[in-house]
């Protein structure tokens, strides 16, 4: 097989102001968007990844153009797992979290990408997959909707769009009304039936005693999991929750690396790790990650970015199912042209090499926001 050399590593940043005050327990919404690396080889061929562009994306883009991208100028992209930990040790003193692993994370995707698409594989298939129909759930319904509007919201995810399986926010006024909370719950699930599954994220608003005395008062619902009822770095208060109430805890999404997921695991920090590939380290570090829950035997449900993971969750055995944030519909239909769309509960990975998704770059070259 002809030796591929990367090229050429371009980013665009997209984003969509959030109009309405949308708010979850913890923080308000004012911006979505992606900031998408691009990566050619000598050869001509081109691949892709993501990470977010809500916050900080400026610095990400610009931590990829002058730190990352000269570093890989020449290099093979199958070298994904040497390249990682190059950079790993490069950029250690700028982040052992955050800002700095989405932008690794966007370039290791676009690496993996590209790998599917000179194989002319699949990347669930490179992964080691088989499965194509994977269960998706609607995730919304936020802290500052009154509660008709949230009712009509979850009705509508499955009247409408037919999920099977729903999540909403928790911790209204700043999660100080654990009274109105459960009445929101209750309402819910009134609305939607006892058949439909039920999730619920607190967005790291409690302590752990308000967390379990939420879940304990709520649980009689059929939930599901709680997420994040404690703030992401307090782990001896995740403990304290497991260890007050049986309603599952899923936690993870503001994690980052094999190490925060160790951790999670080894302090009995959660039954569901939801660590989100465009932040955590990509697909070179997410399939360790995946390799870890199994070794504790909980489930591995990754954050949002439903069209990135889809092949992630066909090569995990424990995987539970894809998020798809109803506030990214939009901006993510712009962004690609043949994304799949869920159809009864499910999404169904697409049957081209790679991540099997095309960029529209007249929508990203009319939306790029430039630095200079």
């Amino acid at each position: 097989m002809k030796e591929h050399k990367i090229a050429k590593i371009e980013v665009h940043l997209v984003s969509s102001a959030v109009e309405g005050g949308f708010a979850d327990a913890t923080r308000k919404v004012e911006m979505i968007g992606y900031t998408v690396v691009r990566v050619t080889t000598d050869t001509g061929i081109e691949g892709f990844g993501v990470t977010y562009h809500e916050v900080g994306g400026e610095a990400t883009k610009l931590l990829i153009e002058k730190n990352i991208a000269p570093k890989l100028m020449g290099r093979n992209p199958f070298e994904t797992e040497v390249i990682w930990q190059e950079m790993f040790g490069y950029l250690r003193g700028v982040g052992r979290k955050g800002m700095m692993f989405c932008a690794l994370s966007a370039v290791d995707i676009a690496l993996w990408d590209l790998k599917g698409k000179i194989l002319d594989i699949p990347l669930y298939k490179l992964m080691g997959g088989d499965q194509t129909k994977v269960p998706v759930y609607g995730s919304g319904g936020w802290t500052s909707y009154t509660d008709d509007e949230l009712v009509a919201e979850m009705k509508s995810l499955v009247e409408d769009e037919h999920y099977n399986m729903i999540k909403f926010k928790v911790g209204v006024e700043g999660g100080n009304n654990l009274r109105r909370d459960v009445e929101r719950v209750r309402k819910v699930r009134e609305a939607v039936g006892p058949e439909i599954g039920i999730m619920l994220d607190a967005n790291n608003c409690w302590d752990a005693a308000t967390g379990a005395r939420f879940a304990n008062r709520v649980k009689d619902y059929d939930i599901m999991f709680l997420e994040e009822p404690v703030f992401a770095d307090d782990i001896p208060g995740l403990k304290k929750y497991k260890m007050s109430t049986d309603l599952p805890l899923a936690t993870g999404e503001h994690e980052y690396t094999k190490f925060g997921a160790r951790d999670l695991v080894l302090h009995s920090g959660a039954d569901i790790l939801q660590l989100d590939g465009t932040r955590a380290g990509g697909f070179t570090e997410m399939l360790k990650i995946a390799a870890i829950t199994q070794a504790w035997n909980v489930k591995f449900a990754p954050h949002a970015m439903e069209n990135i993971h889809i092949h992630l969750i066909s090569a995990c055995p424990n995987a539970l199912f894809l998020e798809r944030l109803k506030l990214f519909e939009g901006i993510t239909k712009s962004l690609y042209k043949d994304a799949p769309l869920p159809l009864d509960g499910y999404m169904y990975i697409p049957d081209k090499p790679g991540l099997g998704l095309t960029l529209d770059m007249d929508f990203i070259k009319e939306n790029d926001e430039k630095l200079f």
